[in-house]
């Protein structure tokens, strides 16, 4: 198989080769799996690109705790959808569907294959199926002043109220969240949780896509969670948001509610000790694993790979294969 083209069987149609033409791999699964570096050694094999779909890595100056390639990666692969805003900027899935799309036509329009990868799963959901968020985004009136007024808990509790069943794999923390599902109930009187389900079964793919989800033993991902916070710690984190803090930003921002950044945030202001704060965020990093676990078992339609049965590098190559049957 030569590298840098899709197996293509030469006596398909126009139309079937102007559908190729929209070709989109995503590597999707939870935190701390190996995604990006599963993405790199598929793009090398491909002649592809990589498009980011994680929430937090759009942000500038947010680097150690959002896990963003290292340099000599984004060297080796150009990558879209990283460093695009400051921290201050309320970035939503609308804007990552718009800013998304126009980075896969500008990769299909160089003859190169787009890979997109991350564990935000409404965020790949928006950009692959035309479904109502757009719609629902439009349409909506935003409750963000009648709702900011209240605490996470007392938040929550509405939502547990109104629909126990999105609440069940929401955590209380996740305000953005949380509001979310209580701004549509109150749009449209129906619970968010619903919304979710008829989208799913109406969904009419944007692209001919194929998707695979990276997961990994939950012992050993946990450890690699620990392992991976240690390592943030080690690389200066809690200088990284000490900066952050000293530049303005406010704990209350939705990038700094972040998973690794609210937790030194609590104790740079002296409300935790530095080993609480660090038990926080690898506790809290463990839980949205299993969450984004469960997210794409019930929210996604893609082929599950076992990340510890052998290297990136050959993951790719059963990739490759499975693209080509």
């Amino acid at each position: 198989m030569s590298k840098g083209k899709l197996p293509v069987n030469k006596t398909k149609c126009n139309s079937e080769r102007s559908l190729a033409m929209k070709q989109l791999i995503i590597i999707a699964g939870p935190t701390a799996t190996g995604k990006s570096a599963l993405a790199i050694e598929l793009a090398e094999i491909l002649n592809g690109e990589i498009v980011s779909a994680d929430s937090m890595q759009v942000y500038k100056r947010m680097d150690i705790g959002t896990a963003k390639p290292k340099a000599s990666d984004l060297d080796r692969i150009k990558h879209y959808l990283i460093d695009v805003v400051e921290p201050d900027f309320d970035f939503n899935a609308a804007i990552f569907q718009n800013i998304a799309k126009e980075a896969i036509r500008e990769i299909h329009n160089k003859d190169k294959i787009p890979i997109l990868v991350g564990g935000t799963g409404f965020y790949i959901n928006a950009l692959i199926y035309k479904s109502e968020f757009e719609h629902y985004e439009e349409a909506k009136i935003s409750r963000k002043e009648e709702f900011s007024m209240d605490s996470p808990e007392s938040l929550f509790a509405k939502l547990i109220e109104i629909d126990p069943e999105y609440a069940q794999n929401t955590h209380m923390n996740n305000v953005k969240r949380v509001m979310r599902a209580l701004e549509y109930y109150q749009e449209t009187g129906e619970k968010f949780s619903a919304y979710n389900k008829r989208s799913k079964d109406n969904r009419s793919p944007e692209y001919d896509f194929k998707f695979f989800i990276l997961n990994r033993d939950r012992e050993r991902l946990y450890e690699g969670i620990n392992s991976r916070v240690d390592d943030m710690i080690a690389c200066g984190l809690i200088d990284e948001v000490d900066s952050l803090l000293k530049s303005g930003l406010k704990e209350s921002m939705t990038s700094m509610q972040g998973l690794g950044y609210k937790e030194i945030c609590a104790y740079l202001n002296g409300r935790v000790s530095k080993e609480s704060a660090i038990d926080m965020v690898k506790q809290g990093t463990r839980r949205f694993a299993k969450r984004q676990i469960t997210w794409f078992k019930h929210q996604s339609e893609g082929t599950w790979l076992d990340g510890d049965s052998k290297g990136m590098k050959a993951i790719a190559q059963d990739i490759m294969r499975g693209i080509g049957e």
